[in-house]
């Protein structure tokens, strides 16, 4: 069959998905965490140097159980995944070391180490993904040269897939664009991963135009740092003095502090090591005070039902130990199977002070994470739990804000649950007028009853009965005050001022929750015009492939029947030649016969 074609320039094309250097770390972190089934017990990220370019490589080693010949090539091919129907692993489609790799680098060498397991031997793989040698040698597919070896007796033998010849250039190939001198060299590598395991490493590091890489290894001999806008000065000042928000602080250029919170449980006795120093795991529930535990169920929603039916979130909410300063930190950490996608992702972005030093965890196995593990693919599920966090941290902090420092809040309402927002709201909109006596009138019977009933089983129950006492309080003394004063009986206009400042606050809630299903609406609406133009793209396309193919094949009719013509014209040719062949043959004899009769004669 057809295959497509796969150019070297895709390679650099592909891994600008990883938009954060960070992120690329991290999905090698990811691959060395699944092995932790395999019997890894470490995973480790150094820097070295590059003796044959004089430059920085990033090494990338764990000792878990390695890959065999055939998994070694299925890791350097796109797409290709055997995690994706697991359910304890990370990884899933098959891109992560890919793009990550040549996100920092512009070439990769994999050495891999695979015990021998239901009767098969031992063996040893080193393949390279290199950029450098593609474009360098004007390749127009992605080549990647491998060789394997496999354990007999106590001796490394060459594990051929075609022949001796492949295998020895492939060998070349390799040593030649790897950063290392020779073949000795080069396979001395193996013996640094004992008896399995699997080592990476990064080299030719990306450079700007002033020939500076993007990572700084210099500013702390145990990190790995990155330069430019995402490193804050002032970020890094503020924590040293507030260390309980060290890693909001500096997660976002210190690949050592991103790590600690990277995963929301670590395996006893695994290790991450950071330049030969091992990294804290950290649980940012221990940076809390004041916490909460929330249990969120998602709700069935069309076809995007979680299969899962005891699918549920248990968030964790609380201040920040340093919120009490008054520092700008807030946001929750979402994990994925252990994996952290969206650090202190910002929820509620109110103005002023509102929401400041709120911070939560949760573990949300329900949502799909994007591809580049930054963040979650955008469907109603994530709407729906963005604005459940949402409602969680409003209620939260305008109910505890009081505690660290902040004014207490005014007319708290218990929230409304986003599942049932849309439908209190307009039931509230058609049962919101009052009579001159303060008693309220609703023209729809039936969603008097609806409302009333949603009261009595859900969380709107307590704000609806509190406002609904407030009004009978207020109405009870503006009577008392009219029969004292001997006045008709009547709504006092400074009593109607609270009322009419509540109802307007109701009315702001309802736009907002408005907004809000617009804003899904309108995403609903892009993503299906998207979806039709890519359809009637595919369709124009399949119909120029169709009338390309009919095209092709007159050409080849016309072809062969060309080359029918030209095959017949040959043979006569060739007949006619024979012919002539003959006769010239049989002249030869009759002269050969000739000139032996003269000689005859003359004697």
């Amino acid at each position: 069959m057809d295959h497509v074609r796969v150019h070297p320039k895709f390679l650099h094309s592909n891994a600008t998905s990883h938009k954060w250097a960070l992120g690329a770390f991290a999905e090698l972190l990811d691959n060395a965490m699944d092995e932790v089934c395999n019997g890894a017990t470490y995973v480790s990220v150094d820097v070295l140097d590059n003796k044959k370019e004089k430059g920085k490589m990033l090494l990338v080693e764990d000792n878990g159980g390695g890959m065999t010949p055939d998994k070694m090539r299925q890791c350097m091919s796109l797409g290709y995944s055997a995690k994706s129907k697991l359910a304890n692993t990370i990884g899933q489609y098959g891109n992560g070391f890919k793009t990550s790799s040549m996100r920092l680098g512009a070439d990769v060498i994999v050495f891999s180490r695979c015990q021998g397991r239901d009767g098969t031997s031992t063996t040893q793989s080193v393949g390279m993904l290199s950029y450098t040698f593609l474009r360098s040698t004007g390749k127009e597919d992605i080549v990647v040269p491998m060789i394997d070896f496999v354990k007999r007796a106590e001796t490394w033998e060459m594990l051929t897939r075609s022949s001796v010849d492949d295998w020895k250039r492939n060998s070349e190939t390799i040593v030649q664009w790897s950063p290392y001198e020779s073949e000795e060299d080069l396979f001395q590598q193996f013996e640094l991963l004992n008896d399995q395991g699997t080592r990476i490493i990064i080299y030719n590091l990306w450079e700007d135009e002033e020939g500076s890489t993007e990572l700084d290894f210099d500013t702390d001999p145990q990190d790995i740092q990155i330069k430019g806008v995402s490193r804050d000065e002032k970020k890094i000042e503020m924590a040293k003095q507030y260390p309980n928000s060290r890693h909001f602080l500096t997660y976002q250029h210190s690949l050592r502090s991103y790590a600690s919170i990277l995963y929301l449980r670590l395996t006893p006795g695994f290790r991450i090591i950071w330049r030969g120093k091992d990294v804290e795991h950290h649980n940012l529930v221990n940076d809390m005070m004041l916490s909460e535990e929330i249990t969120y169920r998602p709700q069935p929603i069309g076809d995007e039902t979680s299969k899962d039916p005891n699918a549920v979130a248990v968030v964790t909410i609380g201040f920040v130990k340093d919120a009490e300063h008054h520092i700008d930190i807030q946001g929750f950490n979402v994990y994925h199977k252990n994996r952290l996608i969206k650090p202190f992702w910002r929820v509620w972005n109110a103005a002023g002070s509102d929401g400041r030093g709120a911070i939560g965890v949760l573990e949300a196995n329900f949502v799909e994470p994007a591809h580049d593990k930054q963040g979650f693919e955008r469907t109603i599920v994530l709407a729906r739990l963005e604005a459940r966090l949402q409602a969680m941290q409003k209620k939260y902090w305008s109910s505890n804000c009081h505690l660290i420092g902040y004014a207490k809040r005014r007319n708290v309402k218990n929230s409304v649950s986003p599942e049932k927002e849309t439908n209190t709201s307009a039931n509230s909109k058609s049962c919101s007028r009052f009579s001159s006596n303060g008693h309220t009138t609703c023209n729809d019977k039936s969603k008097l009853k609806s409302t009333e009933g949603e009261q009595e089983n859900g969380p709107v129950h307590s704000s609806t009965q509190a406002r609904n006492q407030t009004m009978s309080g207020e109405t009870q003394q503006v009577r008392i005050s009219n029969k004292q004063t001997g006045q008709t009986p009547g709504i006092s206009v400074v009593k109607m001022e609270d009322t009419v400042s509540n109802l307007r606050e109701e009315n702001q809630s309802t736009k907002n929750s408005l907004q809000q299903v617009l804003r899904y609406l309108q995403y609903e609406r892009d993503r299906n015009k998207t979806l039709e133009g890519k359809l009637k793209a595919a369709e124009k396309r399949i119909s120029d492939l169709d009338n390309n193919h009919d095209n092709l094949a007159l050409m080849l009719i016309e072809e062969r029947r060309h080359w029918q013509q030209e095959e017949e014209s040959l043979r006569s040719r060739l007949k006619d030649a024979s012919v002539t062949i003959d006769e010239l043959l049989k002249k030869v004899k009759v002269l050969e016969s000739r000139i032996t009769f003269s000689c005859k004669t003359e004697r």
